[in-house]
């Protein structure tokens, strides 16, 4: 039985130097990285001093430390006039107020004018065939569920000014630019 048991231990050795090896390389490794990030980083300490030249330009208008009392928020669009998509397959903004919709497990607000059966009465856009598709493209009679919660998508538009600047091209000025590069 002793005989047994050294045989075994020999033919193990030469895997349990190799998870040595790797086991030492692996903390080697973790060392570097931990190393590496405190250099990057620099050193930490209870206060952060920056000067004007580091200071970093944010929207926020004042030290991370201060509160700031938040700005008013703009006024929705409601003027139920569809506004142009930017790219094909771009959600749909909201083009009216939707504050005070519920939207959870049991009802859907949306669904009471977007719905199928509601659009001739309220006159307003169906819900897209994509939204009665589940995951395998299976087409179903009622919106399917990784759907229903409309505002995961659409938002509504506020008539605000731009936070920031914007020089986003729509994607038919992209192809009439291409067009006009290649003639």
């Amino acid at each position: 039985m002793r005989h047994q048991n050294s045989s075994r231990l020999e033919r193990a050795r030469p895997a349990m130097r190799g998870l040595a090896a790797f086991t030492g390389i692996l903390a080697l490794v973790v060392v570097a990285v931990t190393v590496s990030a405190v250099s990057i980083a620099g050193p930490r300490s209870g206060t952060v001093e920056t000067t004007e030249a580091d200071a970093l330009a944010t929207l926020r208008g004042s030290a991370i430390n201060m509160e700031q009392t938040s700005p008013r928020m703009g006024k929705e669009v409601n003027t139920d006039l569809r506004p142009v998509r930017n790219y094909p397959e771009q959600p749909p903004t909201i083009p009216h107020k939707t504050r005070g919709y519920k939207i959870n497990l049991k009802v859907n607000k949306c669904l009471s004018c977007h719905s199928r059966r509601a659009v001739e009465q309220s006159q307003a856009p169906m819900v897209s065939v994509t939204h009665f598709m589940d995951r395998d493209g299976q087409v179903l009679a009622s919106v399917t569920p990784r759907r229903y919660f409309c505002s995961q998508c659409h938002v509504p538009q506020l008539d605000a000014k731009p936070l920031v600047a914007n020089d986003f091209v729509d994607a038919d000025t992209v192809i009439q630019v291409i067009r006009a590069k290649g003639n």
